[in-house]
């Protein structure tokens, strides 16, 4: 408990952390600061692109790895069991219909980019080394999870004439704009290796904690703002936010600290396993199950899971996976 706690203030310490926080504060107080929308979205575009990038080149260095193949086939497994997992909880024991426990599902099966780098700037602080890999495995994660979970949906739903087919699902989730960023700049990294990273690193590499840091701010402030949805959402569906990922990432750092992928990649592989998205996830939703309700699946990830992951869940992964080396080693 005392090493937890240390290192969430380790992760309090974090500017970009504190700027979440700040956020946080701003949308609670009611302020009228407010980042203007395209900045945001170029800010997401330039966060998605550098760790694609930095993954490739990480990968030119090392290669086709046997914890690069085993990585991604246990994110894969992941990506399709946590959503089954989630939907037949919500179904089952929150009582949701299925559009609403599908569209869900969806967002908990997904991951979370903003997340993962966070994580990944916590690992570089602490000094535990990760595979540049990692990157990869995380747009791997992005669509299996909402294929699966929307044709739950669909499959259960008694109002499922008109959907878009899943072949078109699949076409949305692969031609999302984060996977195509994501692997197109991890291919890219990947091609030019280290000339490339010499000539992008002023760009790509040394503005990105600063970047990140403003990024958090908005998403704070988007987040805080969404609070006031608490009720809408309700008290077992809070639970669930909270819980439901915690149990994932639990389960996501046992398996790739068995399998011996190294305590870092542990650590991101829990953490993939524990976030939900806000991005890819409500793009594909809003398309296909227009009917399921923002305020459950919007509120849910972005308002209660994604903060808790923010400010708790990272530390208390990394804490997990070193408890977990220290018992298989």
């Amino acid at each position: 408990m005392i090493e937890f706690l240390s290192n969430g203030l380790i992760n309090l310490k974090n500017p970009a952390i504190l700027f979440f926080i700040l956020g946080l504060t701003v949308a609670l107080i009611r302020s009228e600061l407010k980042i203007p929308e395209p900045i945001i979205k170029m800010f997401s575009y330039y966060l998605m692109a550098s760790i694609g990038f930095k993954g490739g080149y990480e990968i030119s260095r090392t290669g086709l790895t046997g914890d690069l193949v085993i990585s991604s086939l246990l994110a894969m497994t992941l990506a399709a069991l946590i959503p089954i997992m989630a939907f037949y909880i919500l179904r089952g024991f929150l009582k949701l219909d299925s559009i609403n426990a599908g569209a869900i599902a969806a967002h908990y099966g997904s991951v979370s980019v903003v997340t993962f780098v966070t994580a990944i700037s916590y690992l570089d602080r602490t000094g535990l080394d990760h595979g540049g890999f990692m990157v990869g495995v995380m747009a791997l994660m992005e669509f299996p999870a909402i294929l699966i979970a929307i044709g739950l949906a669909i499959y259960y739903s008694s109002k499922a004439n008109g959907r878009k087919s899943l072949g078109s699902i699949l076409h949305e989730s692969i031609t999302n704009e984060s996977v195509i960023l994501l692997m197109g700049s991890l291919l890219i990294g990947l091609i030019t290796g280290e000339k490339g990273y010499t000539l992008t690193k002023p760009f790509f590499i040394e503005p990105f904690q600063g970047v990140l840091t403003f990024f958090l701010l908005d998403m704070g402030i988007v987040a805080g703002r969404k609070l006031h949805e608490y009720g809408k959402v309700g008290i077992q569906l809070t639970l669930f936010a909270v819980f439901v990922p915690v149990f994932n990432g639990f389960i996501g750092t046992f398996f790739a600290t068995l399998f011996d992928l190294g305590t870092g990649n542990a650590v991101l592989i829990g953490v993939l396993a524990a976030s939900s998205s806000y991005i890819a996830a409500p793009a594909a939703v809003r398309i296909v199950l227009p009917e399921a309700n923002p305020s459950l699946y919007l509120t849910s990830s972005l308002a209660i899971t994604f903060p808790f992951n923010i400010i708790f869940g990272i530390p208390l992964y990394y804490s997990i996976a070193l408890m977990f080396s220290g018992l298989l080693s």
